[in-house]
Parts: C-alpha cells; structure tokens; sequence
C-alpha cells in the first residue's frame, strides 16, 4: 500500500472522534477551495501542495471525489510538470493520483517521473534542491510516495539504503540533511516509515528515540530542543511509530489533549499554539493524528 492510502485509511478513522464536528471539518475544507477546484495556500492562492490536503482531507471525511468540484483541468494545466520544482512536481502525482490516473495519459506520467529522477543523489536518494549529491530524509519520502502514485518504484530503490545511512544522527536518529548533531521527528519518522517499504527493520535505537519525543502532556517536539511541540511531529511520529507497531498506548490521552488544544471551532486545526492561521495542510495532520488516537 502507498504512503498516500496507508494515511488516508487510518485518517478515515478520525470521525469517529469527531462526531458531529466532521461536519465543521468539511465545512471549512471546502470554504478553502477555489473556483478552480483546487484549494487554496495560505496566501489565498491556488497551489498543488494545499490541493494534496484539501482532496484527502475531504476523502477523510468520506466525501466520494465525485462530489467534489472538479479539479482534473486544473491539473491539465500542469501538463507534464515542466514548470514545477521538485515539491511541486510530487504534489501533481499525488493529486492525479487523488483523482485518478485515467485522464493523465501514460506519456505525461513517465515524463513527470523523469523529471523527479533529475533530482536524485550520487548516494541513491533524493534531494528537494537540484544539484546536490547527497540526499535528504523529506526528498527521499517525496520520491518514493510520487513514484508509488504514479504506479511504480523509482528505479534502483535499493541505492536509497546508502542515502537514509547517512543521514542518521549521532543521538540515533535521522535528521533532514546530512552531518546534523542532532535528529529531526519528521525526518525520523519519514526513513523509519521509508524502512518499512524497503522491507528494512528500522533500528530499534531510533523507534526509542521518536517515543522521547513526546512531552508528558501531549504531543511531539519537533527536535529536542524545540520550544513546543507541533501537530505535524505529531501526526508524522504517530504513523510511523503505528507502521511499526510500537506501543504507544500511554501516549494517546494526552496526544489526544494536545491535538484538541490546537481545534478550531470553525473546523481547522492549528499547526501549534503559536500559529494563528487555519490551512488545509494542518487540518489533514489533525485528521491523521486523530485517526492513529482512535485505535
């Protein structure tokens, strides 16, 4: 299974924490879509990234893609992706992949994976900035999943081992880029989750470490030494420590405190208690974070 429907099948489990609120999630998805069919950033602005979590964000809530406003020529309009960086070009994948392949013709598909190959490393990963030689952990987990909605594995998948080797941290973690003291939760959480697809066991050392993580009162810092902790630690930690299946019973209460704390009564969630802007993107980690909180 992808990355992109092992998310979306535990997401669908998220209303049955929210009850009746399902509906003020919905609601404020869809105040967030344009007339394009896509959904807006955080500028007001049509954008691949925020359509990823405004399409599964409504597949999450159970809403057919039929029932959707259709997005398919808007995403014509990408065409092949010659225009997008390499973020972008994983973002129309998986939005194609949101919606169906059929109606993005076999010649465009493999142009655009072609294109996300320009970015991989002499070390077998990937990396976000073109011309790098080493790869970095988000990169990596971008590839892979682009690659899997386009219906295949990137070529040589193996040569990623020797990029996630890298990247590791000397506190037995991973972090984002190389030669880092110090690990990262999402970039751990994304190569812990990435071993699992390459049928690696991920070393016990870093399943530890990503469980630290946590605070007492609920949800994951992003880095030890962070300030607070956030919902996409959150939510990215969970999956992957459930990919595993760690058990992380003690933390679900107060995870599930924390993801309420960052709810918004017009159906967002709030990425952390500082941030005061509502956005597609965060409200999918609360419906992921709150899926993974239900079991």
């Amino acid at each position: 299974m992808s990355f992109r429907l092992e998310m979306l099948q535990v997401a669908r489990l998220a209303p049955k924490l929210l009850g009746e609120s399902a509906a003020l999630v919905e609601a404020f998805l869809r105040s967030r879509m344009a007339l394009d069919g896509a959904f807006l950033d955080r500028n007001d602005k049509s954008d691949l990234y925020y359509t990823v979590f405004g399409l599964e964000g409504l597949q999450a809530l159970l809403i057919d893609p039929s029932k959707q406003s259709d997005v398919r020529p808007w995403l014509k309009g990408f065409g092949d992706g010659a225009q997008l960086d390499f973020v972008h070009l994983c973002c129309l994948a998986r939005c194609w992949a949101n919606v169906g392949l059929d109606d993005f013709p076999m010649a465009s598909r493999e142009a655009l994976a072609a294109r996300i190959e320009t970015f991989r490393c002499s070390d077998g990963g990937y990396h976000q900035a073109p011309g790098r030689s080493k790869g970095s952990a988000y990169g990596c987990l971008l590839a892979w999943g682009a690659y899997q909605d386009l219906g295949g594995l990137p070529p040589e998948p193996w040569r990623m081992a020797e990029c996630m080797g890298g990247l590791r941290t000397p506190d037995g973690a991973w972090s984002n880029e190389p030669n880092v003291p110090i690990g990262s939760t999402t970039a751990t959480a994304a190569m812990v989750a990435l071993h699992r697809h390459l049928d690696i066991p991920p070393p016990a050392e870093a399943v530890y470490w990503l469980m630290r993580q946590c605070l007492p009162n609920g949800g994951f810092l992003a880095f030890p030494v962070a300030p607070l902790p956030d919902l996409l630690s959150t939510a990215v930690a969970l999956h992957a420590l459930d990919a595993v299946q760690a058990d992380f019973s003690r933390l679900k209460e107060p995870c599930l405190d924390f993801v309420d704390s960052l709810w918004d009564a017009t159906g967002g969630f709030h990425g952390n208690w500082t941030d005061d802007t509502l956005d597609c993107e965060y409200t999918y980690y609360g419906l992921l974070a709150l899926g993974h909180l239900s079991l």
